[in-house]
């Protein structure tokens, strides 16, 4: 999954822009509540790898969560794990960190909480979630899959979607509209340069900001 064009485009963007190309197209995709735990220099884009996390379903033995995710991953690939926003238990910490550093992975967002902040940022890794938390996941919740459909903050997140975190959030893109969404998105940038330049020449912000200066789906497709 890693090696293609659009999580570099993605990268070049951020999860505003992204975020309405998603309204305009009526695409789910923007998430609210995840935030970066610590503070992430810059954008995280890449390829979507997905983890379910959840409490233990039987008896036997499970895969710690993450672990065999970060060992498919490859370099940029983004980890996802859902964990149904609970704020209570952790589900990465700092030897994962470590793991997934030496693979390239790109960063992970979790929608619920994590611990070893201090770690990840030792190691410049960005980790983007709702909560740091002390409490270890080990006898409270394991992995259930990986590689399947996952909900995170609402939105329903698929193997090898793209996903953009930044410091205003997280938002996803489905692989199927990647196309469209980010050629919007770089569009509306454009459009947004433009209206700050003619804001700084004197232009009243009220023709500016005007509904009719805003994207429409047409503008979808170059």
């Amino acid at each position: 999954m890693s090696g293609d064009a659009e999580p570099a485009r993605l990268r070049a963007l951020d999860t505003c822009a992204v975020s309405d190309a998603l309204d305009t197209l009526g695409l789910p995709g923007a998430t609210t509540g995840l935030r970066s735990l610590w503070a992430v220099p810059g954008p995280v884009a890449g390829r979507v790898r997905t983890v379910l996390a959840g409490p233990r379903e039987s008896g036997r033995p499970a895969q710690h969560i993450g672990a065999a995710a970060i060992e498919a991953a490859g370099p940029g690939d983004v980890l996802v794990i859902a964990n149904g926003g609970r704020l209570d238990v952790s589900c990465w910490g700092g030897i994962l960190t470590v793991a997934a550093t030496g693979r390239g992975v790109g960063g992970v967002v979790v929608d619920g909480a994590m611990r070893d902040i201090a770690e990840c940022e030792q190691h410049g890794f960005p980790v983007f979630g709702r909560a740091v938390v002390p409490v270890s996941a080990r006898g409270r919740i394991v992995q259930l899959a990986m590689g399947e459909p996952v909900r995170v903050a609402g939105v329903t997140v698929h193997e090898g979607d793209l996903v953009l975190a930044d410091r205003n959030g997280v938002v996803f893109v489905p692989a199927a509209e990647a196309g469209r969404v980010l050629g919007l998105a770089e569009r509306i940038v454009t459009r947004e340069d433009a209206m700050a330049a003619a804001v700084r020449a004197g232009q009243p912000v009220t023709e500016v900001m005007h509904d009719s200066r805003f994207p429409t789906v047409e503008e979808a497709t170059p």
